[in-house]
């Protein structure tokens, strides 16, 4: 079988779980058309394996069909598209941009499945699009445009754009300049401490809800690891600790601690009393306030989990936020302990 007959089957064969997983739950197959509420089977550990294989083995399946060309210059348009999707979650505010232009804009995000052209120059959301849509009226976001990302289920900054123009200065220069990051907004602050110290702070927990309140993980990630009922799993830097709802769901036998900055902790206090206070009267949920340089408190615990955390720090401190785990203690002939990464490296 060659190849492209290969990733197909995969398409194919994944493409039916996916169908059958939403028919036997009385519910309708994705679909670009309308908007994107969320689902019941979003967590749902085989619905989201299908849906990675079918993702995967599509964008393999054109860069194999589509000339290396064309593939680069998809790639060295990609700025574009972000470009134009931050302008794009700004179209109902009324900026005055002449209508030419707006709906060359759109037109170029809808060719890309962002919104839907109904008739020339008249575009409508779909699934895809409504995640830019704002909880707030257009006089709420004029009297106080730092929150307008507050409620929403996007934020799109602008921070992270102009980051990547500095990306081959710095790979070429590494330690110099600090990062792109440093480079682009002209500070020494880490881009955390920059976060805080700005007004755009606002806009890092919108984007940091709607990235990390989705985790794509697999709970099955942990089948293998042999755990014992009340085994420790140790959520550094976890956020509001949306990865350990999807693990207690999985393994309601375990004790889960979440680790992160007193901000993301307060967050987390009111995402658990509304989503399992439960959780978190009883114990099996404990939220900790740490920064990750600091000694680990929770010593000897079965599972230390970084997800989406180390791609955010280079090697070296990346050594020092195993260290202040005590990780390198933990890790000893006598000890169990095990450090699962999940990240995108």
């Amino acid at each position: 079988m060659s190849t492209i007959q290969t990733l197909v089957s995969i398409i194919s064969n994944n493409t039916k779980v996916i169908e059958d997983t939403y028919a036997s739950n009385n519910l309708p197959v994705p679909s670009l058309d309308g908007l994107s509420p969320p689902s019941a089977l979003d967590g749902d550990p085989k619905l989201i394996e299908a849906k990675q294989l079918v993702v995967a083995a599509a964008a393999q399946l054109i860069g194999t069909i589509r000339s290396p060309a064309e593939t680069v210059m998809n790639y060295a348009g990609g700025m574009f598209t972000t470009a134009a999707l931050e302008h794009g979650d700004k179209i109902s505010a009324k900026n005055g941009v002449d209508a030419s232009y707006l709906s060359r804009v759109l037109r170029y995000l809808a060719t890309r499945h962002v919104f839907k052209e109904v008739t020339p120059d008249v575009f409508a959301n779909n699934a895809i699009s409504s995640l830019l849509m704002k909880d707030k009226t257009l006089e709420e976001i004029a009297s106080d445009p730092i929150g307008k990302f507050d409620g929403s289920p996007l934020a799109a900054g602008d921070d992270m754009l102009k980051s990547t123009a500095y990306l081959s200065n710095f790979l070429q220069n590494p330690g110099n300049n600090g990062t792109p990051f440093n480079m682009a907004l002209g500070t020494d602050l880490k881009m955390w401490d920059w976060y805080q110290e700005t007004e755009t702070s606002r806009d890092l927990d919108a984007s940091q809800r709607q990235w990390l309140e989705a985790p794509s993980d697999s709970p099955h990630t942990f089948d293998k690891l042999a755990l014992k009922p009340n085994d420790v799993v140790v959520d550094v830097g976890g956020s509001i600790g949306t990865l350990v709802v999807i693990l207690k769901n999985a393994y309601p036998e375990l004790q889960y601690v979440v680790q992160d900055l007193q901000r993301q902790i307060t967050d987390a206090e009111k995402f658990w009393g509304e989503k399992d206070p439960a959780a978190i009267s009883s114990g099996k949920v404990k939220l900790q306030v740490r920064d990750f340089f600091t000694p680990q408190p929770i010593k000897k615990a079965a599972v230390y989990v970084l997800r989406v955390v180390i791609h955010d720090w280079p090697m070296q401190k990346l050594l020092k936020l195993c260290l202040c785990c005590d990780l390198r203690l933990e890790m000893t002939r006598k000890s169990s302990s095990l450090i699962t990464l999940l990240d995108t490296l």
